[in-house]
């Protein structure tokens, strides 16, 4: 069992205040308003527990999810402990994946891209389409990349 639930751990912490901040730089506007100017620790349940689902994957060559809010969490039907290993392509189907890299490479050469709509396939094989997504660079405030993320709050299965 753990000891600090994911939201406390100072690497999730620092990651939260992360994504809050780039979304912000690219999107001129709060990630979530309510926390705009909460503490870091504040900040990071507040992303955690938010009514949204939030993920973002790391930058290896086959991106690994390195962050799930606990709606995402519940969505895609894994726990932070799984979720965080596993490569974030495989939240969408095979016949998905051409238009999943063309809109991250649309984020990475804009900065974010918004009003995404996909399908999206959850760990006992459920499909959703996800609507009005926004996907982001996570970057620090020198510009380097720490990955992408999308936050989205419409869905319905399929």
């Amino acid at each position: 069992m753990r000891a600090i639930s994911p939201e406390g751990q100072p690497e999730t912490v620092a990651y939260s205040v992360l994504l809050a901040q780039s979304f912000t730089r690219w999107l001129r506007r709060p990630l979530l308003p309510a926390a705009a100017d909460a503490a870091p620790e504040v900040l990071a349940r507040l992303i955690y527990d938010a009514p949204f689902a939030l993920v973002s994957h790391g930058t290896q060559q086959d991106p690994v999810f390195r962050y799930a809010n606990r709606r995402a969490q519940a969505l895609f039907g894994y726990d932070w402990d799984i979720f965080v290993t596993l490569p974030s392509r495989l939240s969408a189907e095979p016949a998905a994946q051409e238009e999943r890299r063309a809109l991250l490479d649309t984020a990475l050469r804009a900065g974010y891209a918004e009003h995404y709509r996909g399908i999206r396939i959850a760990k006992d094989g459920r499909r959703f389409e996800i609507r009005d997504a926004v996907l982001w660079n996570v970057t620090d405030a020198h510009g380097a990349m720490a990955g992408q993320a999308a936050r989205f709050d419409q869905w319905n299965f399929l």
